[in-house]
């Protein structure tokens, strides 16, 4: 079986998209751990980063680096097989929150860069 584009559609033909590239399912498998929290998969409720939760908190010093530290552990937790997680920085302005990962391919040895957005106008 090939790999699920996300978020979830048709092709042209009316089967199931498949990503273009591995490292577009790549992207998508991060910012499927990203945005999932933990508790809403039924066969895997520890599955997500719990990141949403955390979009309400108060801006502050500590606040940020323990959200990276949770989106980082995440992703190495799910993802580790596929990627090394080299940095994460989290920033929260007003609803929206924007999520920078850089990472390096395992199996290329290519590094990436993805940014996310959730929430807010932009």
């Amino acid at each position: 079986m090939s790999d699920v584009d996300y978020p979830y559609h048709h092709d042209r033909r009316g089967r199931t998209a498949s990503p273009e590239t591995q490292d577009a399912h790549i992207r998508d498998l991060i910012e499927q751990v990203l945005f999932t929290s933990p508790g809403e998969r039924v066969n895997r409720p520890d599955f997500g980063s719990g990141l949403m939760q955390l979009v309400f908190q108060p801006n502050s010093v500590e606040v940020a680096a323990a959200t990276e530290f949770l989106v980082q552990s995440s992703l190495q937790q799910w993802l580790g097989e596929l990627i090394v997680v080299e940095s994460v920085a989290v920033e929260s302005d007003d609803s929206a929150l924007r999520v920078t990962v850089q990472y390096l391919v395992r199996r290329t040895q290519t590094r990436a860069l993805a940014q996310f957005t959730r929430g807010g106008t932009a």
